[in-house]
């Protein structure tokens, strides 16, 4: 199992100097990877709700770039991965997306995963000047761009959307012949996508029984492809509510004490290539505390882990 954690950036965290401080902490802990989400905006009585019939979590308000934040990330640290869960893709035209996450490769030396997503808030479409409706077309030629983009010599797509013409698109991303890319999603649509021409999916911490059937649907458009849905990474996120006491069993996918969140997620993981995806951003407020939360995931998920140091 390897083990992921949030790019501090929403709330108070939204800070690029604590970003920078709090990233290069978190690969001291040990982790495998670290990723960023993507917020444009908070609208004050938006009409859809928040997924799940919650409130949206105010913080959400409060959020840095997260393109430019994956850089500050890449700058303060040495080993860790790199990724998106998720970056909203179409609201980037995908040339321009294309040269964007390039230029991330680069300046990590090869350690960007893309993490692709359509979001879920139609407002972030609206103000972004992209249409809600046709958002699977959209992101079905979008791959198709990037693909063309990393993997040709000679440029060239004519699609429904855009037209790139004949071109030359240098520098190439230094992992060849592009960078992983894994999908959000979690509909049979999307599993399908994922499994049919994605290197993953991004996941979250969920009942298994509900994991297990959207699962099958990727694995299941992943043998119709050609393609082994063995190969294929998947990477579970928990936003954990962490108690003192422990939780009800129906509840520990994402609620309970640090060992039941755990426990779950061992569960699902059950490939030596599945990841957990810890976003503690939305269990505190403290810097400090959100890397002792860290440092305890890590050590209830992989053993013991170094000892931080204090911040500055």
């Amino acid at each position: 199992m390897r083990i992921g954690f949030s790019v501090p950036q929403f709330g108070p965290f939204a800070d690029p100097d604590r970003t920078a401080v709090m990233c290069a902490a978190l690969e001291t802990l040990g982790c495998h990877s670290l990723w960023v989400a993507d917020r444009l905006l908070a609208p004050l009585a938006p009409p859809d709700g928040y997924p799940g019939g919650k409130t949206m979590p105010v913080r959400y308000a409060t959020h840095l770039d997260p393109l430019l934040a994956l850089g500050v990330a890449a700058a303060a640290t040495e080993r860790v991965r790199l990724g998106s869960s998720t970056l909203n893709a179409l609201w980037h035209p995908p040339v321009v997306l294309a040269r964007a996450l390039t230029t991330l490769d680069l300046i990590s030396h090869g350690r960007l995963d893309v993490g692709l997503g359509l979001g879920w808030m139609r407002e972030e479409y609206e103000a972004a000047g992209v249409p809600w409706r046709g958002r699977g077309e959209r992101l079905e030629e979008t791959l198709d761009v990037l693909d063309a983009v990393w993997r040709s010599d000679t440029v060239s797509h004519t699609g429904p959307l855009w037209t790139v013409p004949e071109s030359t698109v240098l520098p190439k991303p230094r992992q060849g012949p592009r960078p992983p890319v894994l999908l959000g999603g979690f509909t049979p649509p999307a599993l399908e996508r994922v499994g049919r021409r994605a290197d993953g999916w991004l996941a979250a911490s969920m009942p298994l029984p509900f994991f297990e059937a959207l699962w099958a649907v990727a694995a299941e458009a992943a043998e119709r492809a050609g393609r082994d849905p063995a190969g294929l990474r998947r990477v579970f996120r928990v936003n954990p509510e962490v108690t003192e006491a422990e939780a009800g069993p129906e509840e520990t996918h994402h609620r309970g004490t640090v060992r039941q969140i755990c426990d779950h997620l061992r569960v699902m993981c059950a490939a030596e290539t599945d990841e957990v995806l810890v976003d503690l951003q939305l269990t505190t407020d403290s810097p400090e505390e959100f890397l002792d939360l860290a440092a305890a995931f890590l050590a209830e998920l992989a053993g013991p882990s170094r000892p931080r140091q204090p911040l500055p």
